[in-house]
């Protein structure tokens, strides 16, 4: 399981992609999960380095799950149309 940090804003947003495809590439198991459960700042350059890892996973055979996000995060995701692609599982509050 991989985490996101407390802040995932674009000034960020490089170092935690750079720091997750590291670690996904140390992840055996075919199932990749990102847990969201500390994230508490963030704006809509989360979303897209989430859809960079569900991209990398996919390209790796792996399936993707996103685990104990921020509501806000959901709803950001609904706007922007993507919420089918990350399927989060919001924080309940």
């Amino acid at each position: 399981m991989l985490l996101l940090p407390e802040t995932l804003t674009l000034n960020e947003a490089r170092d935690t992609l750079r720091l997750l495809k590291v670690s996904l590439e140390r992840e055996a198991e075919p199932l990749l999960v990102i847990d969201g459960s500390q994230l508490q700042r963030f704006d809509s350059t989360a979303l897209a380095v989430l859809l960079e890892c569900r991209r990398l996973a996919q390209a790796w055979g792996k399936r993707f799950e996103l685990t104990a996000v921020p509501e806000k995060l959901s709803e950001l995701s609904r706007l922007y149309g993507i919420d089918d692609l990350l399927t989060p599982s919001p924080v309940q509050a």
